[in-house]
């Protein structure tokens, strides 16, 4: 490079300048052979600085934000030798994330019901350019997760400005929450903390919201989320459209919502008219929201709630008859969300076989011509190994499955390829024949 550049230097290995010329945006801890002072003024490089990758050489091959403390050591930000990250720059950033849910959510609403981007992410981290960062939005709250202690020292700027992004769109915003309470942030060395953002000096004249408590609307259901204690930002948005496709195969069937949540998979189930819904859930909490879920849609009368183990519970059901016809069953239409079995390559043979189990277990209960909704959420379980999990539960359950459809997460959660972290949702639907 020909012009001197502002900001520290991270010199590179061979190793980490291929992976980042193949779209990759992380470097890793030893991947960096030195932090240099910055060639125009000689500043010292500090946790969360904006640096310049160059390889040994002196070949540029981008900026991004260094973390001192964490095993990804730099995360790439920009490409362009020409960006300048002033907040011009995030500005435009957090425009191109908004655009991008109106472009691929703003005309799929159902008829009569709410836009769906009244509830998306708005932010999803590298996908979007803006690596450490995730925001949510319900309705008229944002809900952040900071991850890294490059976005920690960039929030300031960047919770205003995409208030003011939404709102110079027309949408109504009034208040930023942060759910800082993910111990990931503890690999960054940063304090785990969740509260309102402090939007008072920023301009935008909006005092701080008095409860943590959202309701909100989805597919044209109401959920009442609190947003300060739920489950990651309160909800889990990904599934928007895979719900909808349940929704759309329920009408007249009896369906077994497993690992159920708040209950949106089996409240959409009820509201595409299915005959009965069973919720369940190993939480009672999350039982007890799901209940109160569907008396608020008025879609109680037809719904029934277990706290259970479902890894218990399904096998409990096949070995059972009087159990499951207590239970509502015998369903045609089971759905199974599991939590993530696995968050690390190390335990991926282990979820594996749970993923088997549970959808072996699954299959034993429906019968021919019954539907079976499976999916995984985590970028570990890759699709081919789900789909050999549920290949071979099939073959150990004696049926054969006919695929109606295969999803992944809704586009408010961007799969960038060549990253593959950002491609974790995988949801297919069977019929069993």
């Amino acid at each position: 490079m020909k012009k001197v550049r502002p900001y520290p230097q991270a010199v590179i290995s061979q190793k980490a300048a291929r992976a980042l010329k193949a779209g990759h945006p992380w470097v890793f801890e030893g991947e960096v052979k030195a932090i240099l002072p910055s060639p125009a003024d000689g500043r010292e490089g500090v946790n969360g600085d904006m640096v310049d990758l160059v390889e040994e050489n002196g070949t540029w091959q981008g900026a991004g934000l260094v973390s001192m403390a964490s095993k990804i050591r730099v995360r790439l930000v920009s490409r362009n030798a020409n960006d300048r990250f002033d907040a011009g720059f995030w500005h435009r950033r957090l425009q191109w994330a908004w655009q991008h849910r109106k472009v691929t959510m703003g005309a799929r609403a159902l008829p009569g019901c709410e836009p769906d981007t009244n509830c998306c992410r708005v932010v999803f981290s590298e996908a979007d350019g803006l690596p450490g960062l995730i925001v949510d939005r319900y309705e008229d709250v944002l809900v952040a997760q900071v991850g890294t202690v490059g976005m920690e020292r960039l929030k300031g700027t960047l919770l205003p400005l995409l208030v003011h992004v939404l709102r110079e769109d027309g949408q109504e915003i009034r208040g930023v929450y942060e759910r800082n309470d993910s111990p990931a942030r503890a690999k960054d060395g940063l304090p785990l903390q969740k509260g309102w953002f402090d939007l008072s000096g920023t301009g935008l004249s909006l005092p701080t919201p008095e409860s943590a408590r959202v309701m909100v609307r989805e597919n044209g259901i109401a959920f009442d989320l609190d947003v300060e204690n739920s489950q990651k930002t309160g909800f889990f948005l990904d599934q928007k459209y895979n719900r909808r496709a349940v929704r759309q195969i329920a009408g007249g069937r009896r369906v077994l919502d497993c690992f159920c949540h708040v209950g949106p998979f089996g409240l959409n189930a009820a509201a595409g008219g299915a005959d009965f819904v069973r919720c369940v859930d190993v939480s009672q909490t999350a039982i007890d929201l799901a209940r109160e879920n569907a008396r608020i849609n008025r879609l109680d009368a037809n719904m029934g709630f277990t706290c259970a183990n479902v890894l218990e519970y399904l096998p409990q059901l096949a070995h059972d008859r009087q159990l499951l016809r207590d239970e509502g069953g015998p369903f045609d239409l089971i759905v199974l969300d599991p939590p993530a079995f696995t968050k690390s390559r190390g335990t991926v043979q282990h979820a594996i076989k749970g993923y088997r189990e549970i959808n072996e277990a699954a299959m034993r209960l429906l019968p021919r011509g019954g539907y079976l909704a499976t999916c995984s959420c985590s970028h570990f379980m890759t699709r081919d190994l789900l789909a050999r999990a549920i290949s071979e539960a099939a073959h150990a359950a004696n049926v054969q499955l006919k695929q109606v459809e295969e999803r992944q997460q809704a586009p408010d959660h961007p799969i960038l390829w060549g990253v593959p972290e950002t491609h974790y949702l995988d949801f297919f639907i069977f019929q069993v024949v």
